[in-house]
């Protein structure tokens, strides 16, 4: 018989596109080393990760939905030729996975972070439209509408909050932040247009905003060559899912002595 664990373990899902995928690979290696959580944030496909591992789906079953529903393929995206588009399709496909389209029908609590537009501000959600919430959280500037919520203009809570973690330092006893938007170099020529600097300067805030907190919390797993792939790259799911899926195991026993020594 499985003992019961004590310890209040708290996961922090960032933001990274496709590569979001790899906390899938994560979240497998815990469910085999019996690795319980019992929060979970994220932001943008940190909170599509976050929002089904917070609904009871197991990783098998999210790498199904990837695989087949094409639960990611918002991502395979490019700039529209006619300006932004709606990010509808992720909303669609979380309620069909999550008929209660409400926090409230969660098993373990989700924060998602959220970037209002209008304040400027950061703000993590926890109640209200579970679909809406996480659709705003994956909303990429440039390339999806600002979603309306409560008369307000909300995008990618990556811009301000790339790894949410301050209601799990709150509330749990022990934070994991999982980081797939790794820091790399680019070469000259990935910088020759505007485009290409406006991204690189995009993900310079990410990576600053994201490091603050990695710091902040008791373990990190940042997957090692996951900078290979990019944030549109989803037909490299299975790739992706594996770097996740090793470097979650490779972080079990740590975790598990953390978890004693909370005890």
């Amino acid at each position: 018989m499985q003992m019961e664990q004590k310890t209040k373990i708290g996961l922090a899902l960032s933001g990274g596109g496709a590569r979001g995928i790899a906390h899938i690979g994560v979240i497998k290696a815990f469910e085999e080393n019996d690795i319980e959580i019992h929060a979970v944030a994220g932001a943008s496909a940190g909170s599509i990760v976050g929002a089904l591992f917070a609904a009871g789906k197991t990783a098998d079953e999210m790498l199904t939905l990837v695989r087949e529903s094409s639960l990611f393929k918002i991502y395979k995206m490019e700039i529209p030729n006619g300006g932004l588009t709606n990010l509808t399709y992720i909303s669609d496909k979380l309620k069909e996975v999550i008929p209660e389209d409400s926090f409230n029908a969660l098993k373990i609590p989700l924060y998602v972070a959220v970037a209002n537009l209008i304040t400027g501000k950061l703000e993590i959600l926890n109640k209200g439209s579970l679909s809406r919430i996480v659709r705003a959280s994956s909303s990429i500037p440039f390339f999806f509408k600002p979603v309306l919520i409560n008369g307000d203009l909300y995008v990618d809570g990556g811009v301000l909050d790339n790894l949410p973690v301050d209601p799990l330092i709150n509330t749990m006893d022990v934070v994991i932040g999982v980081n797939v938007m790794p820091q790399y170099n680019v070469s000259h020529r990935n910088l020759q247009n505007i485009l290409g600097i406006a991204n690189r300067v995009f993900d310079m805030g990410v990576w600053a905003n994201t490091r603050t907190n990695l710091n902040r919390c008791d373990l990190t797993i940042e997957p090692v060559d996951l900078h290979r792939y990019t944030i549109f790259q989803i037909s490299k799911y299975q790739e992706i899912y594996q770097l996740g899926y090793m470097a979650g195991l490779a972080k079990a026993e740590e975790i598990k002595t953390l978890i004693n020594k909370k005890l």
